[in-house]
């Protein structure tokens, strides 16, 4: 149960600023490489201090989105929240466990194909959108480097510092590609990717499966609307089956994705001035077979109540209540036909491994 309170109906703007710098990170200007936020200011590369963002404005109306998406029957925060720096870092750890199977077997798809990704997309400007540590887009940038042209890369990520540090690595091992970076989201932001035209856009590790289907649909109708015939997608998609093995990855035994999960209350904490007790919740994973997707979410372990002050928000769990902050669909080639077909969109190519684990889809705006 969640409402408004008397007691925590204060909304400050400033707590919605405030952002973790890890002490002493520095971000080396070399490299030919440049890195802008959300309301298009550039991030200076010299100057730590310089990574919170600047627009109040936007940050007010993403609370409140989070205070309505509290609110709702099922409450639910959204998966964005759950990769500040730290939820970064134990995402990396969960791609090395060995239940994890979707990026060593991504890489390995990426790695057979990406020869025949470039031959077949010719990009002259390569988009990657949520970067991360930009592990996978080295694959592509060394099969661009093999076939010669020389093209500019922007890659897009909500986590500041960690795009930041990607891109510097990045310019230093390929200085003759220039690098770009934008602090943003994928679903506000693809306008500031540059033009349409001879564009690769990769979308890697599944993450249009993270998008509600309303969303998912707005997301490829914004970006098919956004491409013209030289432009080309490639999505990664996690494949449907067996649901002992989709639970496994996203409940290990070691414990890294509750880590991931519970993290996102200490964001909130932070981020909204709340006082979320971490230990009266714990993770659940589950495999919805009828939507065809993984949920993840927060049951509360006892009753308590939790103020996030700077949304005015006081919410009020029973024991056993649910917090939902994660979708992660799952795929079959019709299924995700028919989501691009829906979108002004077609498969063009198809890459898998042997055990159909995974997929990469080369896909196209459909020619009328």
């Amino acid at each position: 149960m969640a409402f408004a309170s008397p007691r925590c109906a204060r909304f400050d703007a400033g707590v919605l600023s405030k952002r973790r710098i890890t002490p002493g990170a520095r971000a080396p200007a070399r490299g030919r490489w440049r890195v802008s936020r959300m309301d298009g200011s550039p991030v200076r590369k010299d100057a730590p201090e310089d990574l919170a963002p600047r627009s109040s404005t936007r940050l007010i109306d993403e609370g409140a989105a989070l205070r309505a998406s509290l609110l709702q029957e099922l409450p639910e925060i959204p998966a964005r929240y759950l990769y500040d720096d730290t939820g970064s870092e134990l995402f990396e750890r969960i791609t090395g466990l060995s239940v994890y199977y979707q990026t060593r077997t991504e890489i390995s798809i990426l790695e057979r194909a990406a020869a025949d990704i470039v031959a077949h997309a010719r990009p002259r400007h390569l988009v990657e959108l949520g970067s991360g540590a930009g592990r996978k887009i080295r694959i592509l940038l060394d099969a661009l480097r093999a076939d010669g042209p020389s093209v500019t890369c922007t890659m897009l990520d909500i986590n500041e510092l960690f795009l930041l540090q990607s891109i510097d690595r990045l310019s230093a091992d390929y200085p003759e590609f220039v690098f770009r970076g934008v602090v943003g989201n994928f679903m506000t932001d693809l306008g500031r990717l540059g033009p349409a035209g001879g564009r690769l856009v990769v979308f890697f590790a599944g993450t249009v499966g993270n998008l509600h289907p309303d969303e998912r649909r707005s997301f490829l109708g914004d970006l098919a609307q956004r491409m013209d015939d030289a432009d080309a997608l490639l999505l990664g998609v996690d494949l449907v089956k067996d649901p002992a093995r989709l639970e496994a990855a996203y409940d290990d035994p070691e414990g890294v994705t509750a880590a991931f999960n519970l993290n996102v209350l200490s964001v909130l904490n932070r981020r909204f001035a709340g006082n979320f007790d971490t230990s009266a919740f714990r993770h659940r994973a589950f495999y919805d077979r009828k939507n065809a997707w993984i949920e993840m979410r927060l049951v509360a372990t006892r009753k308590n109540e939790v103020c996030l002050d700077a949304l005015g928000l006081r919410l009020a769990f029973d024991k056993g209540a649910e917090i939902r902050t994660e979708l992660s669909c799952k795929f079959t080639r019709a299924s995700l036909e028919a989501s691009a077909g829906e979108a002004g969109l077609t498969i063009d190519r198809w890459y898998t491994d042997p055990a159909d684990l995974f997929a990469l889809a080369l896909v196209r705006r459909r020619r009328s």
